[in-house]
């Protein structure tokens, strides 16, 4: 299922923390319902909900195995997610090396960084 054509999207789907603990617990191996409700404090029901968001956003995969369902984590459409997420560590790593300027004795000096560069502000090009 494309990302675009899905009925929640990543962010979405892991918003909630129940969300992330599956996605984790579907990372170490492929389990059924009834598996993966062992690990929870809620329903099966509630389980299984909590899985259908998280297979509308691609990020896993049922199979029914006799007569059970199992399910698997997708990593995939978790690309996304990190795409997004490093276009702001250029950010965090300006504040963070400003920082380290700051609390080191021996720099004089704190260069600010062109967050959309990582080049410092009085430079010109």
């Amino acid at each position: 299922m494309a990302a675009s054509s899905a009925k929640h999207d990543v962010f979405q789907a892991i918003a909630d923390p129940t969300r992330r603990k599956l996605l984790k617990l579907l990372s170490k191996e492929e389990m059924p319902v009834t598996a993966i409700s062992e690990h929870f404090p809620i329903s099966r029901t509630a389980v299984s909900k909590h899985l259908r968001v998280l297979a509308d956003a691609g990020l896993v995969k049922e199979r029914k195995a006799g007569r059970e369902t199992r399910y698997k984590l997708e990593p995939e459409p978790l690309n996304e997610l990190k795409d997004w997420l490093q276009y702001f560590e250029l950010f965090w790593e300006n504040k963070l090396s400003a920082l380290r300027l700051f609390v080191e004795p021996d720099v004089k000096e704190i260069k600010h960084l062109h967050p959309a560069t990582e080049k410092p502000e009085d430079e010109k090009d």
